[in-house]
């Protein structure tokens, strides 16, 4: 394998005896995400955000909400109407539909069909923490839609626009694709070994708490492995917490200006920004973070790192600082410590699994976390 992803913000990699970042001999190797399961209590509410946020509706009934990008392929996000807002879990796209008997054969589950509008076929999975995780084949196919298009601009000295202006409008982003989804997770380990030996994924990076990297790390990016073609720096990301939880997930525009212009349109319509715009570290994305009506976290971003599997984990310490190479400092929003519901939340799920033997979140781990804000 090659070497690491080294630059100011990795280390040269693993040091002996650490997480290698990847299973020997995985069940499957999944091929890419497919979408995102979520209820929510009030479909016509969701849809409207959804549009601002550039989506487009590609089914709906009564109890069903489906939202697309422009690329062809899978919705990116199933909406079910129920009394209250949650994720149901994320759905994995195998690479070979025969993988789905291999899977099932391998975890003593079975292959069943999807329903209409959907089809196709899948196995339901459980991961450590109790998530549903899907993995589905020969999914019906939405072809593609007209999308927006990059800008032209004059950049070093070349020239792409003359006697034109530029004036991106102010429009919902246009969402291409589903990049990744991000978990929270009290059992990080075995959910990471879990994903690793059943789904086939590797892991681009990893994060530890300054001072207790020889307790292992507390957050991983990441990808699927498609052996020496390119796939996004991270479809899955999972980090340490208190409690087994959605953390955010993320959608691809077409550039930075369909990212802004899009963002003025979203607060022109009195959504709210969580954070951004900024640039990360690992993956490299171009981002900005907002608040749906029901609270849950979106980022649109652009411009993200491709890695093959030559490519060995970075590792770093994780601090709040380290989120973004440039950009706004990080928000309370951002990081679940602002005065309101998920806060106090996220609070007494501290208590509970500070008070459980059977998940890794000690005291030692809580004091890692708290210093990461302060980071």
């Amino acid at each position: 394998m090659g070497g690491t992803h080294n630059d100011l913000h990795s280390e040269q990699g693993a040091l002996p005896g650490e997480h290698p970042g990847r299973a020997a001999n995985p069940v499957i190797k999944v091929h890419d995400i497919a979408w995102l399961e979520f209820c929510k209590p009030d479909l016509d509410r969701a849809e409207a955000f959804a549009r601002a946020f550039g989506f487009v509706t590609s089914y709906r009934d009564v109890g069903e909400l489906h939202l697309r990008g422009t690329r062809a392929g899978a919705p990116c996000v199933i909406i079910r109407k129920a009394r209250r807002s949650r994720f149901l879990g994320p759905a994995f796209r195998a690479a070979d539909p025969r993988d789905l008997l291999r899977l099932a054969d391998g975890t003593g589950t079975r292959v069943h069909p999807l329903p209409e509008p959907l089809g196709g076929s899948v196995v339901d999975l459980s991961d450590p923490g109790g998530l549903r995780v899907r993995v589905v084949a020969d999914a019906d196919e939405l072809p593609a839609v007209a999308g927006q298009r990059s800008q032209a601009f004059n950049f070093g000295g070349g020239l792409d626009r003359t006697n034109v202006t530029q004036r991106p409008p102010r429009e919902p982003a246009g969402v291409r694709r589903l990049g990744h989804v991000v978990l929270q997770t009290t059992t990080y380990l075995r959910s990471l070994n879990w994903y690793l030996e059943h789904l086939g994924l590797i892991v681009s990076d990893f994060l530890y708490y300054e001072g207790q990297r020889e307790r292992g790390p507390t957050m991983s990016f990441i990808r699927c492995d498609r052996g020496r073609t390119l796939t996004d720096h991270h479809t899955l990301a999972l980090t340490l917490g208190p409690s087994n939880r959605y953390v955010h997930s993320a959608y691809e525009v077409t550039d930075l200006d369909a990212l802004a212009a899009g963002g003025e349109h979203l607060l022109g319509a009195g959504y709210r920004r969580s954070w951004g715009i900024g640039r990360h570290i690992q993956g490299s994305q171009i981002f900005d973070y907002w608040r749906d009506p029901d609270g849950l976290l979106v980022e649109h971003f652009t411009d993200s790192d491709m890695f093959d599997s030559t490519l060995e984990p970075g590792w770093a310490p994780m601090t709040a600082s380290g989120l973004a190479q440039r950009g706004p400092p990080v928000t309370k929003d951002f990081m679940g410590m602002a005065p309101g519901r998920e806060s106090v939340a996220e609070l007494r799920s501290i208590i509970t699994a500070l008070r459980n033997d059977d998940n890794e979140f000690d005291l030692e781990r809580l004091r890692g976390l708290l210093k990461v804000a302060s980071s």
